[in-house]
């Protein structure tokens, strides 16, 4: 696709095999036969494949079959990472290691009384935070701004086999009316989290460059969390070897209402999370828009 359309791919089918086998053959089982799940997307999504040897080959500059190879690797590393929220929500959190690096700084947050905002992106696993911050109880305190364009059969099913998070969301409505709720949840001393590097078409955009590349980003996180006086805060949940999982935090200053020079401090955090873990920024569009070098 050329632009992010707001969901992703999947069946019922689908998510019903492999709540099997992670609910009866345990979770490496579930990784087991993600192999073959992930070489069927390598063989036939193509307009991903295209995005991902832009990404792999130009912006991150793998030699092109280091590049190929990644687009089975990226695909596979995903499909581990919904098969891991899947099960941490089904209540097997136990079977999962974790650290915080920067928890403070959320703790912090909080302490002061006026909310907050996390800026994440689609890196990683953040929405399993919730399940891991229970432990500093963090709970109901955490707002996820999300698009509710999700296959609904898909969402019923799994609130039917998931524990219910803490975390809570707030869908972007056409009226704008998720902008009260973000306003109340601040009210509250709660924290909102946006992701920042999605838009959807026809909503406002700032440029930046991101790997050496200028594109566009949602201008809205940007310019709510630059003009609020509130805490603004880097956040990812970065999967790593054996179940173990690793949450980082940092709070950045900025200057009031300075939307973009939020959005490139926001590129440089993420520039570095993607070199650290590049296989987890899980972009599968058009990002950058074209393919010249």
């Amino acid at each position: 696709m050329s632009h992010w359309k707001g969901q992703s791919k999947g069946s019922v089918l689908g998510y019903r095999i492999f709540v099997f086998c992670i609910q009866k053959l345990g979770i490496r089982t579930a990784h087991l036969l993600l192999a073959f799940v992930a070489f069927y997307y390598f063989m036939t999504a193509w307009n991903s494949n295209r995005s991902l040897y832009y990404y792999l080959r130009y912006r991150l500059r793998y030699s092109l079959g280091a590049t190929v190879i990644g687009f089975y690797r990226s695909y596979f590393t995903f499909g581990k990472v919904l098969i891991d929220k899947t099960a941490i929500s089904a209540g097997m959190r136990n079977k999962f290691t974790y650290e915080f690096d920067g928890i403070d700084i959320l703790k912090s947050a909080l302490k002061r009384k006026n909310g907050g905002i996390l800026l994440s992106a689609h890196i990683g696993n953040f929405e399993i935070a919730s399940y891991f911050l229970e432990d500093i109880n963090i709970e109901n305190q955490i707002n996820l701004v999300i698009s509710d364009r999700e296959h609904q059969a898909i969402k019923d099913y799994l609130s039917k086999v998931a524990r219910k998070s803490s975390i809570k969301f707030i869908v972007i409505q056409e009226d704008l009316s998720h902008v009260f709720a973000i306003n109340e949840a601040l009210t509250n001393n709660e924290l909102i989290v946006f992701t920042g590097d999605r838009y959807m078409e026809g909503t406002k955009t700032l440029r930046a460059q991101l790997l050496g590349k200028e594109t566009q980003f949602p201008a809205g996180p940007f310019l709510i969390a630059s003009r609020l006086k509130v805490p603004v805060i880097f956040v990812y949940v970065m999967k790593e070897p054996n179940l173990h999982y690793h949450l980082y935090a940092r709070e950045v200053e900025i200057k009031h209402r300075d939307a973009q020079g939020l959005l490139q401090s926001y590129c440089e955090s993420l520039s570095t999370m993607i070199k650290k873990h590049p296989l987890q920024w899980f972009n599968f569009f058009d990002f950058w828009k074209d393919y010249s070098k």
